[in-house]
């Protein structure tokens, strides 16, 4: 638990840094180059930063045990995180549409080559970012860390994205090819759907886990697989199991021979819990409750 919340900080601390580092970088440049593509891109950072803050804040209480107001611990905080990150990218998404297409509406200048730099180192610090923060976050069933990294992705082709708009616009106006002048303003257009799309999965996935969604059925099938190696079992009437964050809660209903005593039950379900938790190493708890089989019943 330790190690993974040291993780967890470091990860968001990289991402506060380089995304500060970014977001002054492309604002500025963007604002001055002409960029409205970058500038965009630089908001998103800057939504990046915010984001990264909130994360180092809840990371604590996301790791903290279950207690008597929190039975089934606190690993949602990390889901509400998710959210607000999806909401905040949300707006973002809709402030940079604004700007970009009310752009098409006026006169239009060549932004400078510079832009086109800074979009490109962007690009690659954001694919390193994000396959590591994937990696970290997958490794320790992250969704805090998940988000940042899916505000890395959303980064990643946004750059490139405005590294092309800025690249176009530069060739209509050396080439006079006027169409061209707008490529700044139709990528920062792009760079907001791309933005909109990572809200909208970010938002779904948060609610779906606040609402308690059944996890993946191929997932389940493999909690079905682990209870059907104990030949006890005679039936299961039912396995389901929510996500709490980063971690799982499984409830299973199982029957077993009518005749068997109530320790033989415990420690057959104990046993199940131990099978389960042994393979999937982001369950935290397995609820089990026996009910009698007749031989009538098959």
């Amino acid at each position: 638990m330790v190690l993974r919340e040291t993780l967890a900080k470091k990860v968001a601390w990289i991402s506060v840094i380089s995304n500060v580092i970014l977001t002054i970088g492309k604002i500025v440049i963007g604002w001055y180059g002409h960029s409205d593509a970058v500038f965009a891109d630089g908001i998103h950072s800057a939504a990046d930063v915010f984001a990264s803050v909130i994360v180092l804040l809840v990371i604590k209480i996301a790791n903290k045990p279950a207690d008597k107001e929190h039975p089934y611990g606190h690993g949602k905080a990390e889901v509400i995180v998710s959210e607000i990150i999806g909401i905040l990218l949300l707006i973002v998404a809709i402030y940079v549409a604004y700007e970009g297409i009310s752009g098409f509406f006026h006169k239009v200048e060549s932004p400078n080559l510079l832009a086109m730099w800074v979009a490109l180192f962007s690009f690659i610090t954001k694919i390193i970012l994000y396959r590591s923060s994937l990696k970290v976050a997958t490794e320790n069933h992250s969704k805090a860390i998940e988000a940042i990294a899916f505000d890395h992705k959303a980064d990643i082709v946004a750059s490139i994205a405005a590294a092309i708009g800025v690249l176009l616009s530069i060739i209509g106006s050396r080439m006079d090819i006027h169409l061209l002048l707008y490529g700044d303003k139709a990528a920062s257009v792009f760079v907001a759907y791309l933005i909109f799309k990572i809200a909208k999965e970010m938002l779904t996935e948060a609610f779906d886990i606040l609402l308690e969604r059944n996890i993946d059925s191929e997932i389940l099938q493999e909690y079905i697989a682990v209870i059907n190696n104990f030949p006890e079992v005679k039936r299961i009437d039912r396995v389901r199991a929510r996500e709490h964050g980063h971690y799982v809660l499984v409830d299973v209903r199982i029957a077993i021979d009518h005749s068997k005593t109530i320790k033989q039950g415990h420690d057959l379900a104990k046993s199940i819990k131990g099978a389960l938790m042994d393979q999937n190493d982001n369950i935290r708890e397995v609820l089990i409750h026996l009910n009698p089989y007749f031989p009538e019943d098959k």
